[in-house]
């Protein structure tokens, strides 16, 4: 029997990244590869693209990139005790402290009853909130 490039047992992409729980749901795994958030071997894919053990897989969410090595095939999703039979975390300590400072959360608040903010307030607070909020 001729051998194509995967065999059966190499999970997509886009399956895989839900298995081993990086992402959500499936849709935003496939949603994630095709804006080109989802590189192997330094090569944007698409979630149709097969993976096999050894990958190194970085996956890009602003402002921070993180880099895992496959280190299982997967295809169902898996507790979150078992993720790390099936990946290496190589994300530097760096980039990690760059998603932290992201998760940070600003609280606004507004007096009941002050209605809708103008125009004016609400671009200081998209400002204060910083990019993509």
């Amino acid at each position: 029997m001729e051998k194509t490039g995967h065999e059966k047992t190499d999970p997509r992409i886009d399956k895989w990244l839900w298995a081993v729980r990086l992402f959500k749901t499936r849709n935003q795994a496939a949603e994630a590869c095709r804006k080109g958030r989802v590189l192997i071997d330094g090569q944007a894919v698409k979630p149709s693209r097969h993976v096999r053990e050894g990958d190194i897989i970085s996956l890009r969410r602003p402002p921070a990139v993180f880099t895992y090595r496959v280190r299982g095939l997967v295809e169902n999703r898996q507790p979150a005790k078992a993720v790390e039979n099936y990946l290496e975390d190589l994300t530097s300590g760096e980039e990690r402290q760059k998603a932290a400072h992201q998760n940070i959360v600003v609280f606004s608040r507004r007096d009941r009853g002050s209605g809708r903010p103008t125009k004016k307030e609400r671009r200081i607070i998209d400002r204060l909130k910083g990019p993509d909020k």
